[in-house]
């Protein structure tokens, strides 16, 4: 196989676990992230272990700025995989950080956009292109005190579609994935480096784990040419809606 994936937050996480699933299916990787040890450490594991070239890239996907001056001289890859992504807090609205507001605002969402709009016109240039973006079941439902991030991933959702409306006469797939609970750094993100509270999220049930989303993604995108898998959505058995989970 002579094709390239681009996974935006490589250097955890479900990003972390696509490349490894992404290499192993032998695509050649370009690994972002905002920590470059972390990127290097990855990249070099992965040449290694699957024979693959790794390019790695290291900026902030909310500066648009940082975005053109990397991505701008790339070809576009052959698969988009746009999973950055962060939640910060849990309040009410009215309780809200506001910093934290801007901060998934601008990476959730606004992140998203600066990275697609700089590969979308090579890919319809080319005529083929794949892209995924890693929403969330919380841009399907909302939950009390996921207000913001809710938001930002119905924006996901809403990207998504628009997406896919606009690029399938261009020979170009989109697809969206939108997991539930998922163990990663995503709690300890949310609580500010706090281990103990993050540990409590996923007590008392079987939660999914970061290579249960990449499966999902990889199988998205080796479907025949004539296959688009528009939207999944991905729960623990154990958790039937977003704001839900069944604890033993």
């Amino acid at each position: 196989m002579n094709k390239t994936a681009l996974i935006t937050g490589a250097s955890s996480g479900i990003g972390l676990a696509c490349a490894e699933l992404m290499a192993a299916a032998g695509y050649q990787l370009i690994l972002t992230a905002r920590r470059a040890d972390r990127l290097n450490e990855l990249a070099a594991e992965l040449a290694a272990k699957h024979g693959i070239g790794v390019k790695t890239l290291v900026f902030d996907v909310r500066n648009k700025q940082e975005v053109a001056a990397a991505l701008k001289s790339l070809d576009a890859p052959d698969v988009l995989i746009n999973n950055a992504g962060l939640a910060l807090g849990l309040s009410h609205f009215y309780a809200g950080d506001t910093d934290h507001w801007d901060t998934m605002i601008d990476t959730n969402v606004k992140g998203l956009l600066y990275v697609s709009r700089v590969f979308a016109e090579k890919m319809i240039a080319r005529g083929s292109g794949h892209i995924v973006n890693v929403g969330s079941i919380a841009g399907k439902e909302v939950y009390e005190n996921g207000n913001v991030y809710c938001a930002s991933k119905h924006a996901v959702d809403a990207l998504t579609k628009s997406m896919r409306l606009e690029l399938a006469a261009h020979g170009i797939k989109v697809t969206g994935i939108h997991p539930g609970a998922v163990e990663t750094e995503f709690s300890i993100v949310r609580f500010g480096g706090d281990e103990a509270r993050a540990k409590k999220v996923y007590e008392g049930f079987e939660n999914l784990v970061a290579a249960d989303i990449a499966d999902a993604v990889v199988w998205a995108v080796s479907r025949p040419s004539h296959v688009n898998i528009n939207d999944i959505v991905i729960m623990p058995s154990a958790q039937p809606a977003a704001g839900m989970v069944l604890r033993k």
